[in-house]
């Protein structure tokens, strides 16, 4: 922006301008010139202001996800999530109820199965996925493949995230339907709470998810 053609502070016939005004303006205008002559000099130097606007931007989200499956796979998608929102430093709720409980019931969670039957990723028709063996063996090689890979385990995930601030919760009324204890849950993970305190957080996050 340049202000080489500045209005005059006395204006036109009938459009004059209070000096004191004029002046507030044109103080206004340096501001921005100022303003834009850094950022284009940051763009420049390898745009650390949108790095900045991104990390400030983040602070103080909320993100609240439900997690309803307890199955092999369906375990990763909120557990990595979750850390990965908290590494921005979101606010996160991981709320888990029915067969998600699962995944924080210490003991079950050694044992969760990919179910092969309906997988669209599974190179298997339905009557064959549906053989006796077919879970076990296609959980087998999915925790293969994320060994090879260097994939982060499900205990290696609820660790990360109990570390990284993520509130996981574990539903107060299907802890008492499927017969588990409190203790049975890994050591960090929320218990006494139930819907009504996940909804409370749902209605405050910026993200909400059911998984």
């Amino acid at each position: 922006m340049s202000t080489d053609n500045e209005p005059s502070a006395a204006g036109t016939a009938g459009s004059e301008i209070d000096p004191e005004e004029f002046a507030a303006l044109r103080e206004r205008v340096e501001e921005l010139e100022e303003s834009a002559a850094q950022r284009a000099a940051e763009d420049r130097a390898g745009n650390p202001r949108e790095v900045v606007e991104t990390e400030t931007g983040e602070d103080g989200k909320k993100m609240t996800i439900v997690s309803t499956q307890g199955t092999f796979d369906m375990a990763y998608p909120p557990l990595i999530l979750a850390s990965t929102a908290a590494a921005f430093g979101w606010d996160v709720v991981v709320f888990h109820t029915f067969w998600g409980l699962d995944i924080l019931h210490e003991e079950n969670s050694q044992d969760l199965k990919l179910s092969a039957v309906g997988n669209p990723n599974m190179p298997l028709p339905n009557a064959i996925a549906a053989l006796p063996g077919m879970d076990a063996m296609a959980t087998k090689m999915m925790e293969k493949k994320i060994d090879e890979n260097g994939t982060a385990t499900i205990e290696e995930l609820i660790d990360l995230s109990l570390e990284s601030g993520v509130d996981l919760q574990a539903c107060q009324m299907t802890i008492e339907l499927m017969d588990y204890d409190e203790d049975d849950f890994y050591d960090g993970v929320t218990t006494g709470v139930g819907a009504a305190t996940a909804i409370q957080h749902m209605a405050e996050s910026d993200v909400q998810l059911l998984v």
